[in-house]
């Protein structure tokens, strides 16, 4: 018999490939998860049988045990894709109490002989990045086609329609359609989980594959957008409507390659955008006469016909049915969400009877809220209606699962409700099965959401049952135990397993935290939360959000522990995002008065730690030296090898920065030579570089300072290679910026330094951190004004002058004496003076003394038109400082200028 994997299966219009994992209607594929793609090939194995749910269960998911509700949510899905503009084929029909099986004709061929497979878009892997669609856009072929003529003129356009009309539903087939034919990225942002317009850009960033972590995410936004054509979808913008206008207004302004596709409730009225009011279904004009035949040239019928047949397998609109049908849709005003959820009921109540309840309660809606809209009245209608045909114990389900801001599982639901009378297993799959609850296929393990409308109306129920606050906590109580479990965890994780699994828990995070820093009295156990959820902000790249989180839960007066775990991570985060600047010095002070007054070894050490580093990069070789005194006393026996060594390269580092070139690098080969990586990792380990790269980077500066070219040439590309193996984003981008691209400017190899800063630039696509991003444009303009463009000289003057302003400390006194004589050979000696005349200043007074040499020869430079003589003491003074430290690279330069300025002066036996 001819297996599965040669095969492939063709039922007009549809061809399989269960090879590929490809279903094609015609020569277009057809988007469908992976598990309902495995319950069709097991059906067209052996159409005509009938396959026991059991069966297709094992072939769909071999490896675990699911309930049977999933196989139901699997076959619908399966079902709605084998539509052919919006005419559904019959395939696969419901055996009751058995199973399903493949009703159509199947013609099978082997691969070898049949035609080969339709070419697949180029742009396929960015649309399987898409959500699936819930439903099909029934009778929106028009709305569709008028909207992608509009999108090839319009850079902003805004889907505006009620909650429930199709927003979503339409805009998932543009983004195809557009996309393909513009040759664009798409990016899809679902915005209803985004609870305060502060995650915005987050949400977007996450969306795009990257992470925001400077205050100003926008900018850095559109950095990286400058360098993608993307069609950025924005859904359910409604309640952050003022928000999202001025983040698509700047990132527009910014990105001119970039169009947005918006759906909203109200327009964003950002300047050129269109606005397209999505209308309702039509429906056929109250006392038509009508038949099965006619019913079905209209959307508002067909949409519900095709969701009324997935509840009760087979349904056909029969003449009978027809008028009630219709009158139910029109009551509904053609409102697909409203259509849809009366069709799940008519397995238990027939068309008649629906439309006849259905009616006795919009005459009680008539007397409703005087102040709610219309169109908000028949949607309400339509969710109240369904709320109340619910038993009270899935009502109860229904309002308690409204607190998940994002997806939840069967074991979260089960967590929160515990205490109730429902099987929230049951309750889950019958809150599914009529549409009230949408199930997400995509995971190993399926993720349930409401969809926005319905979370909004079953949020309201909960507070009229005076219900919120206790399932607010309780939700918080839940998210707190999943994170500390998770934290403990947290030390030993590898790669990015961790994030998959507690990623999914950031919108819940950002939701609790919402409402216990709110108007109640739940402040401790926000503070609580928050401290629990620090591991999620390091692991999914979030250090500006978490950096707000925590400020926000240390203005609550947090308890000791509390306060010096918070600390910590405050001062972590900031070391990654800003450097060693006075703020995270401030911090780690603080943490390390909280941990001595606790007797808390860890964070006593942590503390030790984050205040080395600081002094480690000011030259402090006293302080950082006493600090490893401190360090090793505190630290505990499991400790005894591991992290000391690290603080030898922190003293190491010291020596380097404070001019003593001869003991850094004994120190950095020493530590080099004894270093053992370490056999388990920490918290501490989870902020730190990679150790023996970190060592490597501060040693090839050293010698190449000494006059070692080529060990220096060789010792930068080692660090490479182990800051590239680790896989750890922060240490390539500090090798790079610290010492690889540096270098490789002084040795004049400017294609080197120029593949350098792309592959910086490749990191910060995914790390969008302003601060980086403004010392990445310093480089990028250090470069060019090497190279002898002219006008890259006002970018360097402004990244110089940004990273001045936030006392950013790495290699910034490089950086000044860089402009300043770039500012010297374009005739703007004065500017240039005043600027390296304050870095020796810092460095007078403790600072980067390692490069004092160099930045006083530079001062010569800048003084020989106006004072040979101060010059030529300038010179002098380098010479003599460069061989001092140690530091032959600056001593041969020094040198050289002195010979020059003593032969223009006519003094060659002098010099």
């Amino acid at each position: 018999m001819t297996t599965t994997s040669n095969c492939e299966y063709h039922f007009e219009p549809f061809r399989f490939v269960p090879a590929q994992q490809l279903l094609l209607n015609g020569e277009r594929p057809v988007r469908l998860g992976s598990r309902a793609l495995d319950i069709l090939a097991a059906l067209v194995e052996r159409p005509g049988e009938v396959l026991g749910k059991r069966e297709l269960m094992a072939r769909a998911w071999p490896n675990s045990v699911v309930e049977e509700d999933n196989l139901k949510v699997h076959v619908a899905a399966l079902r709605r894709a084998l539509l052919d503009n919006g005419k559904e084929y019959r395939y696969v029909a419901t055996v009751s109490g058995r199973g399903y099986r493949f009703v159509a004709p199947v013609v099978t061929s082997n691969r070898e002989t049949a035609p080969q497979p339709a070419a697949i878009p180029a742009n396929w892997e960015q649309l399987r990045k898409l959500p699936l669609p819930a439903t099909c856009p029934t009778g929106r072929a028009e709305t569709i086609a008028s909207l992608l003529q509009i999108m090839e003129q319009r850079r902003l356009v805004s889907i505006v329609g009620t909650g429930g009309i199709g927003k979503s539903t339409v805009a998932l087939p543009v983004v195809e359609a557009c996309t393909a034919q513009a040759n664009m990225e798409a990016c899809f942002v679902d915005l209803s989980p985004v609870a305060d317009a502060q995650f915005l850009a987050g949400a977007v960033a996450a969306a795009l594959g990257v992470h925001v972590h400077g205050a100003d995410g926008v900018q850095a936004l559109i950095a990286t957008l400058r360098e993608r054509r993307v069609l950025l979808v924005l859904d359910s913008c409604e309640h952050l409507v003022d928000a999202v206008a001025v983040l698509v207004e700047r990132l527009l302004n910014g990105a001119t390659d970039l169009r947005v596709l918006a759906t909203s409730r109200e327009p964003l009225r950002v300047a050129g955008e269109y606005v397209y009011r999505l209308t309702p279904l039509p429906y056929p004009v109250a006392g038509t006469p009508l038949s099965a035949a006619q019913g079905l040239g209209f959307p508002a019928i067909q949409l519900f016909v095709q969701r009324a047949a997935e509840g009760q397998d087979g349904y056909q609109l029969s003449d009978a049915d027809a008028p009630a049908v219709a009158e139910i849709c029109r009551r509904l005003d053609g409102i697909p969400l409203a259509i849809e959820l009366a069709a799940t009921r008519m397995d238990a109540l027939g068309a008649a009877a629906l439309a006849e309840r259905l009616g006795d309660r919009f005459q009680l809606l008539k007397r409703g809220r005087r102040g709610a809209l219309e169109r908000h009245r028949t949607l309400e209608a339509a969710l109240d209606w369904s709320y109340e045909l619910l038993p009270e114990d899935e009502r109860s389900l229904l309002r308690a699962l409204a607190v998940f801001a994002g997806g939840f599982t069967l074991d979260d639901a089960s967590s929160l409700c515990q205490h109730g009378p429902l099987d929230v297993v049951d309750g889950v799959a019958g809150l599914v099965d009529k549409s009230l609850l949408s199930a997400d296929l995509s995971r190993q393990c399926v993720l349930y959401r409401l969809l926005d409308t319905t979370k909004a109306y079953a949020l309201e129920k909960l507070d009229l049952h005076g219900e919120t606050e206790a399932m607010r906590r309780r939700h918080l109580h839940h998210l707190r135990a999943i994170l500390e479990r998770a934290s403990e965890e947290w030390s030993t994780a590898t790669g990015n397993g961790w994030a998959e699994r507690h990623g999914r828990h950031l919108d819940d995070v950002r939701a609790a935290l919402a409402w216990a820093f709110g108007p109640g009295d739940a402040a401790g156990l926000g503070i609580a939360l928050t401290v629990a959820a620090i591991p999620l902000w390091v692991e999914l790249s979030l250090l500006e959000e978490g950096r707000r989180c925590i400020t926000r839960a240390l203005g609550c007066e947090p308890d000791d522990f509390s306060a010096m775990r918070l600390e910590a991570a405050l001062g972590a985060v900031m070391l990654y995002s800003s450097g060693p600047i006075a703020a995270t010095e401030s911090a780690w002070s603080r943490v390390l008065v909280l941990a001595e007054a606790q007797q808390n070894a860890e964070y006593q050490s942590m503390s030790l730690w984050g205040l080395a580093v600081c002094r480690s990069y000011a030259g402090d070789v006293a302080a950082v030296r006493s600090l490893t005194e401190r360090f090793q006393a505190a630290s505990g026996s499991a400790e005894k090898h591991e992290l000391p060594v690290r603080m030898e390269r922190l003293i190491g580092a010291a020596l380097h920065y404070a001019g003593d070139q001869a003991a850094a690098r004994s120190q950095l080969e020493h530590m080099l030579a004894h270093y053992v990586p370490p056999v388990r990792s920490s918290h501490l380990a989870r902020f730190q570089l990679d150790q023996r790269a970190a060592a490597l980077t501060t040693l090839a500066y050293v010698l190449w300072l000494q006059g070692e070219t080529e060990s220096a040439r060789g010792t930068v590309q080692q660090a490479l290679q182990e800051a590239r193996a680790s896989g750890h984003a922060q240490t390539i981008m500090y090798v790079i910026s610290n010492a690889a691209f540096p270098l490789m400017v002084q040795m004049g190899d400017f294609d080197a330094a120029q593949a350098l800063l792309d592959e910086l630039a490749l990191h910060l696509k995914t790390q969008l951190m302003t601060l980086w991003q403004t010392l990445w444009q310093c480089l990028h303009a250090t470069l060019a004004v090497l190279r002898g463009d002219a006008a890259a000289l006002p970018r360097l003057q402004q990244a110089v002058s940004q990273l001045q302003q936030v006392e950013y400390r790495l290699h910034l006194s490089s950086h000044v004496s860089t402009l300043a004589m770039a500012l010297g050979q374009h005739g703007r000696h004065a500017e240039g003076l005043v600027l390296i005349n304050d870095a020796l200043a810092t460095c007078v007074a403790g600072q980067e003394r390692w490069l004092e040499a160099e930045m006083l020869r530079i001062k010569g430079t800048l003084l020989e038109a106006s004072d040979p003589a101060a010059a030529e003491q300038a010179y002098r003074q380098a010479l003599a400082i460069a061989e001092a430290q140690g530091a032959r690279a600056w001593q041969q330069r020094a040198a050289a200028s002195l010979e020059r300025l003593q032969a223009a002066r006519g003094l060659p036996d002098k010099a």
